[in-house]
């Protein structure tokens, strides 16, 4: 796909003739409809499982939506993000940003760089030391979180923003679960995390660290402590590849292999290591294998400190070579384009499609070679290629093909292979005092995780005020822009309503005029948008460290560079502010008849910006057709 294709227009090169003007304008319109100004759910904003309001922080980025008085865009705008999302300078850095797949923009041009965006805030708000919203008053509540990984940490910031005691139970010694015992820290840089949950625990949040549920406490134990309990234990279970030699002492899972890197106890690793899998978990242990690299000297055979615990003796760098590193994979990849093409560079190799048949073992019963086959896919049919198998010789075999919840004390809450069973409130099916978010629902993203906690705490809310039965989610389920909060702050909201019977509202000032909220039912697609009104802009991209194969050994480093204050600003500036009026005057101008106009300043804000006098309007549907975010609809009328 070119970056430099023509923008999709709603007219073609040639229409440029009119219609007879009385035929055009006058007559043109026979339903006699009018416009009215309709918010919708941008699809960046739908794509993103956490649920932010991103064209919001992004409007705020490029200085439509004003701040208050005395408080900068940045700290505005990190309010913004926080209400969805306590952690957006990791999340900046490691979300693989399905926000940009679904951006309208990739209809122009290219997406805007959101997760770039999101990453500058987010070390803005460290460096700056802006805090998180005040906790709620205290309700007298207490719930139990089980796991301090993202999901356990959402859900406790999100409890005491509704005044709810929250104490999380750890297993590890400290808090970060998936982020700071998986995914490696040159991603996610420790005192970048350390300082997003402390965050976080200023809130008033209790630890229990090194606190395994099911061993250190029953789960019948926190019933009788906390009035309900909220499961996010992620899946720390790796699962081992199901082939003959499979379980071989040197074939380890993904998740141990990274959990004994990031615990500081594996410094080197085997000379030719397979890593099975095409997700971030093996393209992390991939990764990870290139830049410990391997002493040729006796040392501790790799599996003996990722599987009893033990740890490697330190070595120089300048002792190490470079590990042979392959990774083998069966399914479509699903790892970001990023994150293939950084391991690529630094020179691990991508075989695949492979269906791995065998592991071939040793005189000592050690994996020495991984038998595959070569295959193919037509839809979800895989089929073998007939002749094409072969052994890809090896020292140890890395299975990142999935993961599971590890329940061991805690049999009998999850379905047979371990997941907790949750209606669309997150709620556990068969324990209605219980809810659950993150990975031990399904494994997906961390994203994915701090969304089910903001929904899930919803549920636990409501289940703590006395309600059985809670309210059905929306369709739309995401933290969307509120006109009333918005005229609230700015101290412009409606006048209390008294109640009494009228005939019309058109001319009260307790209601909301020609505005229609459907952002909790639509994700607004390109199609309603006027995208000819949007030049070709190239993204502005953050920068990145070359890290070749020669390189790679011993390189902790961050290898992306975060943009600049003016970077970030201007990179905002592409947002097409999808179904939410961006102020640029389109419909004022255009109009034949003057019915547009601006809202007088001591009543405008953000979403009030243009309004219609419907004793001049015609109909003739101009203002929508030239108004680039689907924000006008010719719906008053129907």
């Amino acid at each position: 796909m070119s970056d430099t294709r023509l923008t999709k227009r709603r007219f073609a090169d040639g229409d440029s003739a009119h219609r007879p003007w009385v035929e055009e304008i006058f007559t043109g319109d026979k339903s006699h409809k009018c416009p009215t100004y309709v918010h919708r759910t941008p699809p960046c904003q739908g794509s993103c499982p956490s649920g932010e309001d991103i064209r919001g922080w992004l409007n705020i980025a490029r200085g439509i939506e004003k701040a208050p008085e005395g408080m900068s865009w940045q700290e505005y705008a990190f309010n913004r993000i926080v209400e969805a999302n306590p952690m957006p300078a990791i999340m900046g850095r490691v979300c693989p940003a399905p926000c940009e797949d679904g951006c309208n923009r990739n209809e122009v041009e290219d997406h805007v760089g959101i997760n770039a965006i999101e990453q500058y805030i987010g070390d803005h708000a460290l460096e700056q030391g802006f805090k998180l919203p005040e906790a709620g008053p205290d309700t007298g509540k207490k719930v139990a979180v089980i796991g301090g990984g993202p999901a356990g940490l959402a859900a406790a910031y999100q409890l005491r923003l509704r005044g709810h005691a929250a104490t999380i139970f750890e297993s590890a010694p400290l808090l970060g679960g998936w982020m700071r015992y998986g995914i490696p820290g040159y991603r996610t840089p420790r005192q970048v995390l350390d300082g997003e949950i402390q965050r976080i625990l200023d809130l008033g949040v209790e630890v229990r660290a090194n606190t395994r549920v099911g061993k250190d406490v029953t789960v019948e134990e926190l019933e009788k402590e906390f009035d309900s309990i909220f499961w996010g234990i992620g899946t720390q279970r790796g699962m081992l590849l199901p082939v003959p030699g499979g379980n071989a002492p040197n074939c380890v899972s993904g998740v141990a292999f990274l959990e004994a890197f990031n615990q500081g106890r594996m410094t080197n690793v085997a000379k030719r290591i397979i890593v099975i899998g095409g997700g971030d978990t093996a393209m992390d242990v991939a990764a990870v294998a290139r830049r410990l690299g391997h002493i040729s000297e006796k040392t501790d055979e790799p599996e003996k400190v990722i599987l009893d615990h033990t740890a490697n003796d330190a070595a120089s760098v300048a002792k190490r070579s470079g590990a042979e590193v392959v990774v083998v994979y069966r399914d479509p990849m699903p790892a970001s384009e990023m994150e293939i093409r950084h391991v690529t560079e630094e020179g691990v190799e991508i075989q695949g499609p492979l269906n791995p048949v065998e592991i071939i073992l040793d005189e000592k019963g050690r994996a020495k070679a991984l038998k595959v086959v070569s295959i193919e896919w037509k839809g979800s049919e895989m089929s073998v290629i007939e002749g094409s198998e072969r052994e890809i010789e090896c020292d140890m075999v890395v299975s990142a093909i999935g993961q599971g919840p590890d329940m061991e004390g805690m049999e009998g809450f999850g379905d047979e292979r371990g997941f907790l069973p949750v209606d669309g409130n997150y709620r556990h099916k068969d324990h209605h005092n219980m809810f659950a978010g993150g990975d031990v629902i399904r494994p997906h993203l961390l994203t994915t995780a701090i969304g089910h906690a903001s929904i899930a705490v919803d549920g636990i809310d409501e289940f703590l005020h006395g309600k059985q039965e809670l309210h059905k989610r929306p369709k739309v389920d995401k933290h969307t822009f509120s006109l009333l909060d918005k005229l609230r702050e700015t101290h412009k909201e409606p006048k209390a309503y008294d109640h009494q019977q009228v005939r019309g509202t058109s001319d009260s000032d307790f209601a909301i005029h020609n505005y229609e909220d459907r952002s909790h039912v639509e994700v607004i697609p390109s199609d309603e948008l006027f995208l000819g009104h949007f030049a070709y802009e190239e993204r502005i991209k953050r920068t990145e460290k070359e890290i070749g194969p020669d390189d790679v050994i011993g390189h902790f480093e961050e290898r992306i560079t975060g943009l600049t204050e003016a970077q970030a600003v201007a990179e905002s500036n592409r947002c097409m502010s999808c179904g939410m009026c961006f102020e640029c005057d389109n419909c004022v101008i255009f109009c034949p008849q003057d019915a547009v106009f601006r809202v007088k300043k001591d009543k405008a804000t953000m979403g009030r910006y243009v309004d219609t006098d419907y004793g001049k309007c015609i109909g003739c549907h101009i203002c929508a057709d030239v108004c680039p975010t689907g924000y006008i609809q010719m719906g008053l009328g129907e």
